[in-house]
């Protein structure tokens, strides 16, 4: 009888080894440190109506895949700190995963060690978690914003092409960025900026190493405006306010030379379109108009292309952004495998704002 109990003892405990031993085989199978069921979302604001967006999509995901999502965001694009304390509070209440859209990743990056020490995954969305420790950043969900970038410029350059070979000075085209600290906000400027001069230096009038770029110290050229064949400035305003957008678009809008304006996210395109109103309605797609072309969607900027003063703009998939974001931060909290995800861009225009391909990705 003894031996019977001795050996079924010995058995049990064979069984727990083998069961343990089974469970931390895999660094990829192995679910994080925190509750699967919970996901938090810190995301960049609720400014623009293009978090509300996100912040749908994520709600959709949750609801799909039967998880609790708190989605948290600071009350601007400027407000790193408000963001550092909704992250700290997000680690502090051990989740399933963490998905971030980090304004300031080294601000952010004990909270971020923090997360990583106590085996939460971090997903990344929009412009991701930059810089992050290795590791810590399991996958992103994002767009190609350089890429977006360019293709503003392109049909931007497009429309203005015919004008800068028959004009007799320099031309001017004006960006209006909502700030250089965000990384997405900056890879749109930035990809708009690289492929505007590419375009101009290409063309035969301009010339290479004829293009100044000034304004931002991030972003200016060694080039000189006196002596350029073409201008591209950058205006960034002091502070995140429409009135401070509204500002530096009537200062460009004011410039005679000025023949393309680009805003680079909603907060751009509306600081565009109100400064219009105050400089005599410049912007529009007719002979001896500003041509605007813009990035994201909005009310005011659906409504501008529609009556002809916005040539188009781009669109993310804001919705998208924000399910993927849910759905990877889920898989990760499994300790499912993730990989990266490029959500996409759109162009839109008056032609195709109510389609169906591009209706459901604009927000009001």
């Amino acid at each position: 009888m003894k031996k019977k109990i001795l050996f079924g003892t010995i058995f049990a405990a064979l069984l727990l080894l083998v069961g343990c031993s089974g469970g931390n085989s895999s660094s990829s199978s192995k679910s994080s440190g925190g509750n699967s069921k919970n996901i938090e979302v810190v995301a960049k604001g609720f400014q623009h109506d293009f978090w509300k967006a996100v912040q749908s999509g994520a709600k959709q995901a949750a609801k799909e895949q039967g998880v609790t999502m708190n989605f948290v965001g600071p009350k601007d694009e400027t407000a790193i700190a408000e963001q550092l304390e909704m992250l700290n509070n997000a680690v502090n209440k051990k989740p399933g995963a963490i998905a971030l859209a980090a304004l300031d990743t080294k601000a952010e990056i004990d909270a971020i060690k923090t997360a990583q020490e106590k085996g939460i995954p971090i997903i990344g969305f929009d412009s991701g978690v930059p810089n992050a420790p290795k590791g810590a950043v399991k996958a992103t969900a994002s767009t190609d914003n350089y890429k977006a970038g360019g293709i503003a410029a392109q049909h931007a350059y497009d429309a203005i092409k015919a004008r800068i070979d028959s004009s007799a000075t320099p031309p001017r085209i004006g960006i209006v960025s909502q700030e250089v600290n965000s990384l997405s906000i900056s890879q749109r400027t930035g990809g708009f900026i690289d492929k505007m001069v590419q375009l101009l230096e290409a063309n035969p009038k301009i010339g290479k190493g004829k293009v100044a770029v000034t304004g931002h110290d991030k972003f200016k050229n060694k080039v000189n405006a006196s002596s350029a064949k073409a201008i591209i400035e950058l205006r960034v305003p002091a502070d995140v306010t429409d009135a401070a957008g509204k500002t530096e678009a009537s200062a460009l809008l004011k410039k005679n030379d000025t023949i393309c304006v680009y805003g680079s996210n909603e907060f751009g395109a509306k600081a565009i379109i109100n400064a219009d109103d105050s400089v005599g309605g410049r912007i529009g797609n007719t002979e001896g108009k500003v041509v605007a072309v813009g990035f994201d969607s909005g009310k005011l900027q659906i409504n501008a292309i529609k009556s002809d003063k916005f040539l188009g703009s781009v669109t993310q998939n804001p919705i998208k952004i924000g399910y993927e974001a849910v759905s990877l931060a889920v898989k990760a909290a499994k300790g499912q495998k993730v990989k990266n995800i490029d959500t996409g861009v759109k162009w839109y225009n008056k032609d195709n704002v109510d389609s169906k391909e591009i209706k459901p990705l604009l927000y009001q």
